[in-house]
């Protein structure tokens, strides 16, 4: 389960890396935002919802990264204009790998009795670090691939964007760092060139995204036992959703978008507009198969909010976008050229 799952959201993120350009978001502010919206939600679910403070933490680091796949999937055909649709973009992609990376230091805190916030700290720095060198390195390399080597087949070209997307997640794995970060920020990196069959690659590269995504919430959905999940986690995971969505949210967010151009209405349809998905259902499987204490409590919690902002934020974005005056237009599909047939083939 989780090797698809790894599989599909390595798809997802390096879709997004190459819908961004090198400087259109702010990895700073990313970061930021991860880690305050993972301190605010652990915060809250300790003092207010009793949980200890390692269940806290747990349940804040898989709640905290927004998800790309959602976000794209619910605008569906739409696409926001501007800035605003730059913005959820390139925080919900960037913001997967800080997770995910978060979430690792977690579980050694834990799962280790000896362990401190440091250890935590170190995971964190050491992961971000070697995936963002390795990312940089890999996206390097394939500039140089792909502006040196032509290949014989349009196919081919997409095969060699997976593979170097494949070896990128690998070589980051090795040497312990992060590799949906290295993946991200090599589609970030491809994204700003000109390649052979790019228009061919970008239809193609959507469509597998969309289907990464179907895969990753097929198999994720087959974990979950609605039988199972007792009345006190439902409730749980419905005040922590209303928390994240009304509260946590916009207490972050909001202050990090004041140097940002934006109208009121852009802005407040970004904080609206932060969706969770299959991301956080995947890091909360990282604690169940650590065997974490209150691994399942967590697991049931982060599915209520997923639901709930699959549900109910989702349904909501494009009713949203119209009353909040944010430009979205609909996509229209386009057929692509077809390349001249030279005269021996058309004999």
């Amino acid at each position: 389960m989780t090797e698809l799952s790894d599989f599909g959201t390595i798809v997802v993120v390096v879709a997004a890396g190459l819908m961004l350009a090198l400087l259109s978001t702010r990895l700073s502010v990313v970061l930021s935002g991860t880690f305050a919206t993972a301190g605010v939600v652990a915060v809250f679910a300790h003092l207010v919802l009793d949980f200890s403070w390692t269940t806290s933490g747990l349940a804040g680091a898989a709640l905290a990264p927004t998800d790309p796949a959602v976000m794209f999937s619910v605008l569906g055909n739409r696409e926001i204009g501007g800035r605003t649709g730059t913005i959820l973009e390139g925080e919900s992609g960037a913001n997967d790998p800080v997770g995910i990376a978060l979430m690792i230091g977690m579980i050694e805190l834990a799962t280790h009795d000896n362990a401190s916030f440091w250890v935590v700290v170190g995971e964190l720095a050491r992961e971000l670090a070697l995936g963002l060198v390795v990312g940089i390195a890999g996206g390097l390399l394939l500039l140089a691939v792909a502006r040196r080597i032509s290949l014989p087949e349009e196919g081919l070209y997409l095969a060699r964007l997976l593979a170097g997307a494949g070896a990128i997640y690998g070589a980051a794995s090795i040497v312990g760092g992060s590799g949906f970060l290295a993946v991200f920020v090599a589609g970030i990196l491809l994204g700003d060139i000109r390649m052979p069959f790019k228009q061919q690659m970008e239809i193609f590269q959507n469509g597998l995204s969309s289907l990464a995504e179907i895969v990753v919430f097929v198999a994720l959905g087959v974990t979950i036992e609605l039988g199972g999940i007792t009345w006190r986690t439902w409730v749980d995971g419905l005040v922590i959703a209303v928390f994240l969505a009304l509260v946590a949210r916009p207490l972050v967010v909001g202050p990090l978008l004041m140097p940002v151009r934006l109208s009121r209405g852009e802005r407040t349809f970004v904080i609206w507009s932060g969706l969770r998905g299959a991301v956080p259902i995947l890091l909360a499987a990282f604690a169940l198969l650590e065997q974490v204490d209150e691994a399942r409590r967590i697991y049931g919690i982060v599915f209520v909010v997923v639901a709930f902002s699959v549900i109910v934020q989702g349904a909501s974005i494009p009713w949203a976008a119209e009353r909040l005056g944010v430009p979205m237009r609909r996509i229209v599909p386009q057929e692509l050229e077809a390349p001249p047939r030279s005269p021996e083939r058309a004999a």
